[in-house]
């Protein structure tokens, strides 16, 4: 069989891979690369081009066979796909926990730090070494014989039902769905949302305005509906999303999932000597304790409390005097909140939705890159890719070209909600001293074009985009040729958010804005009026939404450290964090945490705080360019020479103070969120 995953191919063969191919060619691949490393372990001495390259090598070569198969799971998911998907993700576990495990590996890699030749090396190349002996420790290289093997078991077992978690969460969001046939019960819902809806229902081939889970359908119901009751069904669905709760049956419930994931993290950290996950999970973070991170939300917490309940305040008076609604529930604060915030600032979503049509949003985008970095983007013609919607683009300095990326910009039937970058090719010397060049893959959710009219963004989803681009140019535009520290290879976890945030900064400065923002029919550059109104809106209920967000990274982290079963339960331990935190009303029937992938799912487990974490940074990054010029040339070189090119061949706290002169302060978080004064 010729098999495309085994191509060497520059780029993944994508309209050639096929479910059949994925068994076969995992197989090859890991029965080839234990052969290799047992060979490299026969040499009588270790050096990097004898030994680290080589090795380096048979992990790239695996990577680029396994990371479109993992992408597909992702955009193009199907029952097929995902039979051989769960098993080669039980052997690929097997086999990382074997390396992880492997002492004579363990020694060639030691020996080599502890040689005269170390200190020699460039540092990207110590920074690597140095993290990998880290994580060979925490892979249980030190443990010995049923403790290892447990150690193996028990991840093996976690990546299994990481994987059954997200299926369940995608299952479940793509079960139910809800046919509306009178217009009158879409009272209130702006004209964007019923072209989608009906849509949605012509392409089933039914009669009326189809509505399911994925973000682009159920956030304008809950924004904008007038009808209560729909908008209550909405929420109560999307809030028990795979739980026994679920309108749609509890075959997909995670919950029993959820008590699993946390007693075998407990157990993992237990063996390695950590006292709870969450110090095993600060390992390879900037943080370095759980006091540390705790003290961190908690004072954000107390900085932002008394706005987020101000806030609250005003928006029940606001519902009662004008709405003679007394009490809100949890599907009452979108609407209300939308009402409260066009009649204070006369402006919504879906007014400026038609001055971000995608190509206007992209080439804007394109632009303030150029500008801040001196690269172009230019779209590549004749790329197979894994859908008829996904564009694809190389970055060029000059006339050559340094990086590429896709981009998968739409909601469909198989694809996991959310938004995301994730890594295709990864920078690094290839044997022959040929080098690699990054690719990423660049995925959202947005509403893509209805008819003849093209897709509209929100300022909101303009936000998300600027994100995931800021995450793929640190991916991009690394200079480190070493893989294992080359892009976002290496960067600690609560600091690999700073680029991404550090980009949406340019969302919200009118001198950025205008470079995008114009009408798609009339190409009328978005009214300075409106831009005022969007400007002075961008702090509107800042505090309810950290509020929010410090729920999430302390139930997360609260969970992972103090995990101790029987005695703690799942839902106590978020009960007791919104009793606190919380400002917000939440019905009984809540299962939020059954459908939280990034923590049960994803890599934030015990690491959700890193997006504010990041934040700090970000938010203290971009206040240089607020003091030199949003535009400066030089200050774009320094952020893109110390930030975006070093990857994480350095600790990030080292990279931030080389480019900011100093370490982050919070100030600039608390001031851009419009904290300071209330």
């Amino acid at each position: 069989m010729n098999n495309p995953l085994l191509s060497t191919a520059t780029l993944p063969l994508f309209q050639s891979i096929l479910p059949e191919h994925v068994e076969p060619a995992m197989d090859q691949i890991l029965a080839d690369n234990r052969a290799a490393i047992a060979e490299l372990l026969l040499q009588p001495s270790i050096t990097w081009d004898n030994f680290i390259a080589p090795y380096e090598e048979l992990n790239d070569c695996l990577s680029k066979a396994w990371s479109p198969v993992s992408h597909l799971h992702s955009v193009c998911d199907s029952e097929a796909l995902r039979k051989v998907y769960a098993p080669c993700q039980a052997k690929l576990s097997v086999y990382f926990t074997e390396l992880g495990q492997n002492e004579a590996l363990f020694k060639a890699f030691q020996s080599l730090v502890d040689s005269a030749d170390f200190e020699d090396l460039p540092q990207e190349r110590k920074r690597y070494l140095e993290n990998c002996l880290r994580d060979f420790r925490l892979s249980g290289v030190d443990l010995s014989g049923e403790k290892k093997q447990r150690f193996g078991e028990i991840t093996k077992r976690l990546s299994e039902l990481g994987m059954q978690f997200g299926n369940n969460v995608l299952d479940s969001t793509q079960a139910w769905e809800k046919l509306i046939t009178d217009p009158e019960d879409l009272s209130g819902l702006p004209e964007s949302a019923l072209a989608a809806a009906k849509q949605a229902a012509n392409q089933k081939n039914q009669s009326g305005y189809l509505f399911n889970l994925e973000f682009p359908s159920s956030f304008p119901v809950m924004t904008y509906c007038d009808q209560r009751e729909f908008r209550q069904e909405i929420y109560q669905a999307s809030n028990t999303r795979a739980s026994a709760l679920f309108t749609g049956g509890d075959q997909w419930d995670n919950s029993a999932l959820i008590d699993e994931l946390l007693n075998l993290r407990l157990e993992q950290a237990s063996l390695l000597g950590f006292d709870n996950y969450a110090e095993y999970s600060l390992a390879t973070k900037m943080a370095s304790t759980t006091d540390e991170v705790f003290d961190f939300l908690n004072q954000l917490a107390e900085r932002s409390n008394q706005a987020a309940r101000q806030e609250y305040q005003t928006l029940c008076q606001f519902a009662a005097e004008k709405f003679q609604q007394d009490k809100l529930e949890p599907w009452d604060i979108a609407y209300y909140s939308e009402k409260l915030r066009q009649q204070q600032f006369d402006l919504s979503q879906e007014e400026l939705r038609p001055y971000f049509p995608v190509d206007s949003v992209l080439s804007g985008l394109f632009d303030i890159v150029h500008r801040l970095y001196a690269i172009e983007v230019k779209a590549l013609n004749n790329v197979e890719t894994w859908h008829e919607d996904v564009r694809v683009y190389g970055i060029y300095e000059g006339d050559t070209c340094i990086a590429s990326f896709y981009f998968d910009l739409y909601a469909r039937v198989g694809k996991k909600g959310g938004a995301w970058m994730d890594e295709c090719r990864v920078r690094r010397i290839l044997p022959g001293k040929t080098l690699q060049l990054p690719v990423a893959y660049l995925v959202c959710n947005f509403n893509g074009p209805v008819g003849d009219q093209p897709a509209l963004l929100t300022h909101n989803e303009v936000t998300t985009l600027f994100h995931e681009f800021g995450h793929g140019l640190h991916h991009m535009l690394t200079q480190v040729e070493c893989a294992g520290v080359s892009g976002i290879n290496g960067v600690p976890w609560d600091a690999v958010e700073l680029p991404s945030q550090f980009l949406e900064n340019w969302c919200w400065h009118p001198e950025a804005i205008q470079l995008f923002a114009e009408h798609y029919e009339t190409g009328e550059a978005l009214p300075d009026a409106m831009l005022k109104k969007m400007l002075a809106a961008k702090t509107f209920q800042s505090g309810m939404q950290m509020a929010r967000q410090l729920e999430f990274s302390l139930f997360d982290f609260t969970l992972h450290a103090t995990w101790n079963p029987p005695e703690t339960q799942v839902q106590a331990v978020l009960d007791k964090v919104r009793e606190r935190i919380a400002v917000v009303p939440v019905a009984d029937f809540n299962r939020f945490q059954c459908a939280f992938s990034h923590i049960f799912a994803g890599g934030y487990a015990a690491g959700y705080y890193s997006y504010k974490w990041a934040e700090v940074l970000s938010a203290d990054a971009f206040s240089r360019f607020e003091e030199e010029g949003i535009f400066n040339a030089q200050t774009g070189a320094d952020f893109k020479q110390h930030i975006l090119q070093r990857g994480g061949a350095e600790e990030p706290s080292v990279l931030f103070a080389a480019f900011r002169g100093r370490p982050p302060e919070v100030s600039a978080l608390l001031r851009h969120s419009g904290l300071v004064n209330k």
